[in-house]
């Protein structure tokens, strides 16, 4: 049976800001958990990973409400958090579907750890935004009194800004890869991971940091030699001079090709499909043979051939 792992997006829990609450939440996951439920059901062993974004963002403003009363949440604690609480409504929308098509229910949410180092030149210039807005003087209290980096974000207000540094090594790896072969779908390295480093001795320790949950699938993919990397964002196609007049939706690319439109510059924006562009190369790079690109309500027709970017070396 061929691997594949699937990368679904923040519009897979949220779809407009309009509907963020729990059960909107669920009712979004139970959407994207069928057309991964045909995966399975046509043959596909699968892997499935997650961004946490909003929903780190929401524990940390219930967080920042109630420091008057409790102790507040340390970031990488709010990754474990979402990674139980998304995968519990990913879990069990997918045990629903398994048992309603007659499938063996068969499906696990593993909390998961990735190793980073504290070298990392991301440590030194943090940049990832994370949390509520702030006006200045907030922000630049919480930066004398609890140490935060904050700074200005594109003119909306202030907010603090964390490492994003890149993955090392998927610390629960084993796991997945003996729970895919039992027959199990994995929901795992959720929101990219929880971030840790190794001390002295080797023992790990969380750091308040924020990895891409892309970059961490295609190391997952890469480690469990996937057959396949999905990567599930709310447009159906990759497009080249994405908002321009001569904008144009393509169906294939060579790794060559999307590098060469990578080092150009104009086609993938920063912090939406560059870092897409950037695991799936360095997922072909690694010996991956086939990445595609595209929405939730598409995947089985991308997999197909008649939907999305399919990426090949």
């Amino acid at each position: 049976m061929p691997t594949a792992v699937v990368a679904i997006g923040g519009n897979s829990l949220i779809t407009d800001p309009e509907h963020q609450s729990v059960q909107d939440q669920y009712l979004a996951a139970a959407e994207t958990d069928h057309h991964i439920a045909n995966m399975v059901a046509s043959g596909w062993n699968v892997v499935v990973t997650h961004g946490n974004g909003p929903q780190i963002g929401f524990i940390l403003r219930r967080s920042e409400l109630a420091r008057h009363e409790l102790h507040e949440v340390p970031l990488e604690v709010c990754g474990a958090d979402t990674q139980g609480a998304i995968g519990y409504l990913l879990q069990q929308n997918l045990l629903n579907d398994f048992k309603r098509m007659g499938l063996p229910e068969r499906v696990v949410t593993l909390v998961t750890q990735v190793q980073v180092s504290p070298d990392d030149p991301a440590f030194q210039h943090p940049a990832k935004p994370i949390g509520a807005f702030m006006t200045e003087t907030e922000a630049l209290e919480r930066g004398r009194v609890d140490g935060w980096d904050v700074m200005e974000d594109s003119g909306r207000g202030w907010r603090r800004v964390v490492a994003s540094p890149h993955p090392l090594r998927i610390v629960e790896l084993d796991a997945v890869d003996r729970l895919l072969k039992a027959g199990y779908v994995v929901i795992a390295a959720g929101g990219g991971g929880i971030p840790v480093v190794a001390d002295d001795e080797g023992f790990l320790v969380g750091v308040p940091a924020v990895i891409d949950k892309d970059h961490v699938s295609a190391l997952l993919a890469t480690e469990l030699r996937a057959d396949l990397l999905l990567i599930s964002t709310s447009v159906e196609q990759v497009a080249l001079n994405f908002g321009q007049p001569d904008q144009r939706w393509v169906d294939h690319l060579s790794g060559d090709e999307a590098r060469r439109y990578l080092v150009d510059g104009t086609h993938f924006r920063p912090g939406s499909m560059e870092p897409k562009i950037r695991a799936i190369l360095a997922f072909l790079d690694a010996g991956g043979s086939e990445a595609i690109v595209t929405s939730p309500s598409t995947i089985e027709e991308a997999i197909a051939g008649r939907a999305g970017t399919r990426f090949t070396p």
